[in-house]
């Protein structure tokens, strides 16, 4: 039986595995130190990596009996350079330099890309960047062969750096048959989610539903947002998805970098009106790749996040390949428990008008015990359930009263591992009255926060209605 205290953060840490963290013994410390989410990032590393990750992650939290979901991160349709004639190579505002067809350049006023379509999609007057951000070139004039460029902002690049066409409609799917592939590795090893890369509209997430489910995944899949385009059909996106990454990254080239901040508070807004789980991700804790201290702005964006209503913060960089990944999942969560201090308990609910009567009553029952428990200074609320929805719709009311969520399931344990102030406890199948209150008990009696007398609130079901929990009762610690 996994045993976590009520006063852990209840924002969730995501935490990317590389390097710096890809054995058991890391990975253990890790989740000690406070990580839910173990992010595998496509991108770099072989199939082999990818296999000892998942099997080191598994063993982990199997030895310390606490949950540990798994993010597959597909890598997407990343343009990238191709070879350089010199490493690194110096733009500087004013050269012109061209685009030309192939993966290696022949001279220093050469590009190269490894997207074969790049000339032939660009359009005169389009925007290219480089190496996030480096460097900016605009198209002066097009050809057959090539395209001629001026440099407006000059920067080192290097070979294999990525290249980002804001403003242009690439032909390119979202889900490419590498992406298809690992997605349907990522199935066969079960994990909890799945992440798509650039996602441009609702249908790329459908996509990637379907071959999950045809897979019989019972992952969710996290779409991105990193796109001009993914901004203009934002509600429809979060719509169909099961959950959302603010890719910083990406997006800050794709869109000017001074709306960063206003586009990451309105993807947050969106989905706490959907009551999807959102993560906000990039350069959250970036000085701490060689430092055990971050930056003040750096603490300060984990907190504004939070504040916003994210469900969770991701690490990068900072756990996969930096000097300090235990120290860094530290200080998030020290951040996190210090930044939960000052929300309000009366915190607004956004609602949406898209769900059915069974939603409608299970968001109502939840809300009613979460007042209860409030009026009678209960010390949690539990909620048994074989599905992890009814713990969104509760994560979503940010209600601050210490949550478990009690399953049989371990998908749906992991699953939950993503929900803002939600505690999953794994259990065999005490969904009888007396059986719940006695593996309730049995849980209580090893955790610090909860002591003999303390009352709790139940949410189950009655089987009145299928899948809805409409009971509710109050009952002691004893």
């Amino acid at each position: 039986m996994s045993v976590q205290s009520l006063s852990n953060a209840r924002t969730k840490t995501v935490a990317t595995v590389g390097p710096a963290s890809i054995t058991p013994d890391i990975l253990k410390k890790l989740l000690h130190a406070g990580v839910d989410v173990f992010r595998i990032n496509m991108a770099h590393g072989s199939r082999e990596s990818h296999e000892l990750a998942v099997a080191n992650i598994r063993s982990a939290s199997e030895t310390t009996g606490l949950p540990a979901g798994i993010l597959v991160d597909l890598a997407g349709p990343k343009i990238r350079l191709g070879q350089l004639t010199q490493n690194p190579l110096v733009l500087n505002n004013g050269d012109e330099i061209k685009f030309v067809r192939g993966t290696e350049s022949k001279s220093d006023n050469e590009l190269t890309s490894i997207y074969e379509p790049l000339i032939d999609e660009v359009k005169i007057g389009d925007a290219i960047v480089l190496a996030d951000g480096l460097a900016r070139l605009s198209v002066i004039t097009k050809e057959k062969d090539h395209l001629v460029c001026r440099v407006n902002d000059g920067g080192a690049i290097r070979s294999r750096q990525g290249v980002n066409l804001p403003g242009t409609h690439l032909s390119v799917p979202a889900l490419g048959p590498v992406d298809r592939d690992n997605a349907k590795w990522a199935a066969g090893q079960g994990v909890e989610f799945v992440s798509l890369s650039f996602v441009r509209n609702a249908e790329e997430i459908k996509e990637l539903q379907s071959l999950l489910a045809a897979e019989n995944s019972l992952a969710m899949v996290i779409a991105k947002i990193e796109k001009r385009e993914a901004l203009d059909a934002l509600d429809s996106i979060v719509e169909a998805t099961d959950g959302v990454m603010v890719a910083r990254g990406d997006l800050g080239v794709e869109i000017d970098i001074e709306k960063t901040p206003a586009a990451q508070k309105r993807i947050i807004k969106t989905c706490l009106r959907f009551r999807k789980p959102v993560i906000v991700a990039t350069q959250m804790l970036e000085s701490m790749h060689a430092s055990k201290q971050p930056t003040r702005a750096e603490v300060t964006d984990v907190a504004n996040a939070i504040h916003d209503g994210a469900d969770a913060c991701m690490l990068s960089g900072e756990t996969a390949i930096g000097e300090y990944p235990v120290e860094a999942v530290q200080m998030m969560n020290k951040i996190m428990t210090e930044t939960e201090k000052s929300l309000s308990q009366q915190r607004a609910r956004m609602r949406s008008e898209d769900y059915a009567s069974a939603w409608e009553i299970s968001d109502a029952v939840i809300f009613g015990a979460a007042h209860i428990a409030k009026r009678i200074h209960a010390k949690m609320v539990v909620i048994a359930s074989r599905e992890s929805e009814i713990a969104r719709i509760k994560s979503k009311q940010r209600d601050l009263i210490p949550t478990i969520c009690i399953t049989d399931h371990p998908n749906c344990y992991r699953r939950m591992s993503l929900f803002w102030g939600v505690t999953p406890v794994l259990c065999s199948s005490p969904f009888q009255q007396d059986e719940l209150l006695s593996f309730v008990n049995q849980w209580a009696s090893s955790n610090e926060d909860l002591q003999t007398g303390d009352h709790f609130v139940v949410v189950t079901d009655t089987d009145l209605l299928p899948g809805v929990h409409d009971s509710v009762l109050v009952a002691q610690i004893d």
